[in-house]
């Protein structure tokens, strides 16, 4: 059995104890023996990236472009293989699993364009003979916090702006996927960034992310995950004055119309709602259907439904994989009852099912769900599942819809699916959420455009894109007398 460690001040460290991983598609496969660190660890990863920030947060801007560009380029050499690897840790489709790992690559070269194009302002002061100059600067060491369900382009769009804008790094990753992080971690390693400059300590949440927000060498945090430790993580760094930025999950709304394109609206949905196992934050798992359509929807969807093949995430022809692991499972069974007991109507699926290529592997697999007359108050419509579950609120028009999509202590991603120009128009200025989809799966956001939300799914500035450089980089004003 492999044993990977964690990465401090450029050196491969051993932890105290190990922790397996396991794919979710086959139980009896272990990939290898991930480190689990300690507050130790955190303390040592912080102290190198502290003492490294100097020299790179001043080094020339073509070194980093170049090793930025270079990890980019191996990523996606090797897109294939850890492509692989992610499906089998974390249980997305390979064909889903090869564009993640496509898009971290992505991601990484477009910060080695950043790294070059970072701007400032030059303006008069209103006394004359003085010059005012306002530019950016890195933050110093960053604490980044990745959450499972997208292993390794979230690291990437959190890692590649921190260190193209001159930041140090320490990475805590998901406890449940630590393989795709850890092989992100090994190129980054080899890319030639001095050390100290990327650090990878892995392990509990509570035990090393809750050390790396106390730690008074570190300037800010990044956090993906759920709402309730994200809060928590907010607390802790206003009182210390951290930077933070925070994304916490939604709880989306897809509009159908009557207008709409029945097929478009029924293939849009399918996807935002149970591809990637619904295991997304910007899944669809509340669909708002207007009245005339809403019988022809719901008979079409779950025609569509029923065609979705589930099983193992690397096996061809699947096209749902598992859902990640036992607690998972668990939670998203807890909601199929909890909606039954509310009274919603259990339309398609709600329980385990066996691998579709009859292989009797044991894995945590689950039929995509989907309740229908359901109310916009019950939980199933306001609680995040996280899991292949939709429900179906049906609603008599466009004003109602647009009520119901807002009604939510959520804002991350929103779509409609309409052939009017009006509504749409009116949707995108109107919807309460941070991104809107118009006759587009709610699932799938460019990497080089801002990303984020409003209300309790986000928290601070956006990230990727050159919106990044507003939580990476902090402000300054110079004056000079000439």
């Amino acid at each position: 059995m492999s044993r990977y460690d964690n990465l401090i001040n450029g050196q491969w460290t051993a932890a105290d104890s190990y922790s397996p991983n396991t794919n979710p598609s086959d139980l009896s496969d272990v990939i290898g023996e991930y480190a689990q660190g300690g507050a130790s660890d955190v303390q040592a990863a912080v102290a190198a990236a502290a003492a490294a920030f100097p020299a790179w947060s001043t080094s020339g801007i073509q070194a980093r472009s170049d090793a930025l560009d270079k990890i980019g380029t191996e990523i996606l050499a090797r897109k294939a293989e850890l492509g692989d690897l992610l499906a089998r840790e974390e249980g997305k489709t390979l064909p889903e699993a090869i564009g993640e790992v496509g898009r971290a690559g992505q991601i990484f070269k477009f910060f080695a364009g950043e790294c070059l194009r970072l701007s400032g302002e030059t303006l008069p002061s209103v006394r004359p003979g003085i010059g005012v100059e306002i530019t950016r600067e890195p933050i110093g060491v960053v604490g980044l916090i990745t959450p499972w369900n997208f292993p390794i382009a979230i690291p990437a769009w959190k890692i590649a702006p921190a260190l193209a804008f001159g930041n140090c790094v320490v990475l805590k990753p998901a406890d449940l996927v630590p393989g795709s992080a850890w092989a992100l971690a090994d190129i980054i390693h080899r890319s030639g960034i001095p050390a100290g400059v990327f650090n990878l300590v892995m392990g509990r949440g509570r035990v090393i992310g809750e050390a790396l927000v106390n730690h008074a060498d570190v300037a800010a945090i990044s956090f993906t995950g759920s709402v309730g430790v994200g809060r928590g993580i907010a607390e802790a760094c206003v009182k210390s004055g951290k930077k933070v930025q925070l994304e916490m999950g939604g709880k989306n709304p897809q509009i159908v119309l009557d207008d709409a394109d029945l097929a478009q609206a029924v293939e849009l949905s399918a996807q935002s709602g149970f591809y990637s196992t619904g295991q997304r934050c910007t899944a669809s798992s509340r669909l708002i259907v207007t009245d005339k359509i809403y019988p022809a929807f719901i008979e079409a969807l779950q025609a569509r439904m029923a065609r979705i093949l589930v099983g193992d995430a690397r096996a061809a022809g699947t096209d749902m994989g598992p859902v990640v692991s036992q607690a998972q499972l668990e939670q998203d069974l807890s909601y199929v009852e909890i909606a039954k007991a509310e009274g919603a109507r259990l339309a398609a699926g709600g329980a385990r099912v066996a691998c579709h290529t009859g292989s009797g592997k044991q894995g945590y697999y689950m039929a995509p769900t989907l309740f229908v007359d359901t109310e916009a108050g019950m939980r199933i419509n306001r609680e995040e599942v996280f899991g292949p579950v939709a429900s179906v609120i049906r609603v008599k028009d466009y004003e109602e819809a647009l009520a119901v999509s807002n009604d939510t202590p959520f804002g991350l991603s929103a779509g409609i699916a309409t052939t009017s120009l009006k509504h749409a128009t009116h949707f995108k200025r109107h919807s309460q959420a941070g991104m809107v989809m118009v006759n587009l799966p709610t699932a799938g956001v460019d990497y080089h455009v801002p990303f984020g939300g409003r209300k309790g799914s986000s928290y601070g500035p956006r990230e990727q894109g050159r919106y990044a450089q507003e939580f990476y980089t902090t402000v300054k004003t110079a004056y000079t007398l000439a």
